[in-house]
């Protein structure tokens, strides 16, 4: 009997069957139950019988055969093939029993093996790029992962799914649809709550995450819970996507927009609303140089023009502004100086929705004339890694944040409910 294997246990007259997970202790035996919850059970009196052998046939291989990294499962030629790439993050955690908290410590295999439901939806190769709580993510993991996926595509994955916690799940998505130009779906999904709480999203997030890979809109989406019933998932644009709250489980929204659309849990079904790329329209390519010395500095009443000293020498700064794009104007003249010496300063707005202007206000002419470059209605996240991404690779910076090159810029701003 070993993790993997579907068992049935009975004891004190009850009977549990599910998929056979690592325990902690030799004490309990962990098993999740077709719906999707843990169970655990104590050894002593437990009677416990294998129904079948690693159900998923994990082979230890990846895409090419030669790197025991990677997983796999037995194909079936009538199936897609969908590749399941890790990062960590709560989707990929379990309980510390030590500590007491959520640590990230299981790779693609244990997804594979902690989410049944996953089976006969697709074909599955899988392999681990980190196993990191999110916020640890960094540019390298950012190239390394742009890679990854890159392989896996060129090696006939139909679409990818990157399990990726959802604290900056935003970030990887917007910069992943920079580096890369792709024909197949890419979808980012985690859970807010781990597997090992009865409330986790962590079943319905992968699942719905691997039809939306089956799709045929090839871009780079999140998918997340879009209500806290387990009814449905919501596909976000990676560009425009962001997480508003901190623990919902529908915690992510498209800014000033719809989703592009949905996957209905029940009929296992995806619509689309909005226009899309679809499958096949561009040719695999990747450009995953970033510059790492970007910052992202949201302007405060009171700020001390000082405080811009810090900057002196990045090669980019994203500046959060108030309303239409705006900073205090004893900040102006600090800011024209960190032009002047080859930083690129890019202006957007903290507010939620709506786009910057400065050309309604003196203080935006100003800040115009100092040499500091609009970024429409691009997310402040979005537009850092997008600088990031430009200043290795755009032959003209300015231009290039001025332009919607993977849908972060919108052609209207207007009212959405």
């Amino acid at each position: 009997m070993n993790p993997g294997d579907r068992v049935r246990v009975d004891r004190a007259d009850r009977t549990y069957e599910g998929v056979l997970l690592p325990s902690s202790t030799d004490d309990h035996l962990v098993v999740k139950l077709e719906g999707g919850y843990n169970v655990g059970v104590d050894r002593e009196g437990a009677d416990v019988s294998v129904l079948a052998e690693d159900v998923y046939e994990i082979d230890g291989t990846d895409s090419t055969g030669t790197d025991e990294t990677g997983s796999a499962i037995e194909f079936d030629d009538d199936l897609p093939t969908i590749s399941l790439i890790s990062t960590g993050g709560t989707i990929a955690s379990t309980v510390d029993y030590r500590t007491g908290a959520v640590t990230a410590q299981f790779d693609a295999e244990d997804v594979l093996r902690a989410v049944p439901d996953l089976a006969g939806r697709a074909n599955y190769r899988g392999r681990v790029v980190a196993n990191i709580l999110s916020e640890n993510m960094e540019p390298p993991i950012w190239q390394d992962l742009a890679h990854a996926v890159h392989e896996e595509i060129a090696a006939g994955a139909d679409g990818v799914v990157v399990m990726h916690g959802t604290d900056t799940m935003q970030y990887s998505a917007s910069v992943l649809s920079f580096m890369l130009e792709t024909p197949v779906p890419i979808v980012f999904t985690g859970s807010q709550r781990s597997a090992d709480r009865p409330s986790s999203d962590n079943v319905m997030n992968a699942v719905s995450a691997v039809e939306a890979a089956k799709s045929d809109c090839a871009e780079v989406m999140v998918c997340m819970h879009a209500s806290e019933s387990d009814d449905r998932c919501a596909l976000h644009r990676g560009t425009r996507v962001r997480k508003n709250h901190t623990s919902r489980r529908d915690a992510f929204e498209t800014v000033g927009a719809e989703p592009l659309g949905e996957v209905d849990y029940e009929s296992e079904t995806v619509e689309f609303r909005r226009e899309y790329q679809e499958r096949g329209a561009v040719d695999l390519a990747i450009e995953p140089a970033l510059e790492d010395d970007v910052e992202l500095l949201k302007f405060t009443p009171g700020m001390d023009p000082r405080f811009l000293d810090v900057l002196e020498g990045c090669e980019g700064v994203i500046i959060e502004g108030t309303g239409l794009g705006h900073v205090h104007t004893d900040l102006i003249p600090r800011i024209e100086e960190l032009i002047e010496d080859g930083t690129t300063v890019v202006m957007t707005s903290q507010c939620l929705e709506g786009r910057v202007c400065d050309r309604v206000y003196d203080t935006g002419r100003d800040l115009i004339e100092a040499g500091v470059v609009e970024a429409g209605d691009t997310l402040p996240g979005t537009a850092k890694v997008k600088l990031m991404w430009a200043l290795e690779n755009a032959e003209d910076v300015e231009e290039a944040m001025g332009t919607s090159l993977a849908g972060e810029i919108q052609e209207r701003s207007v009212p959405w409910e």
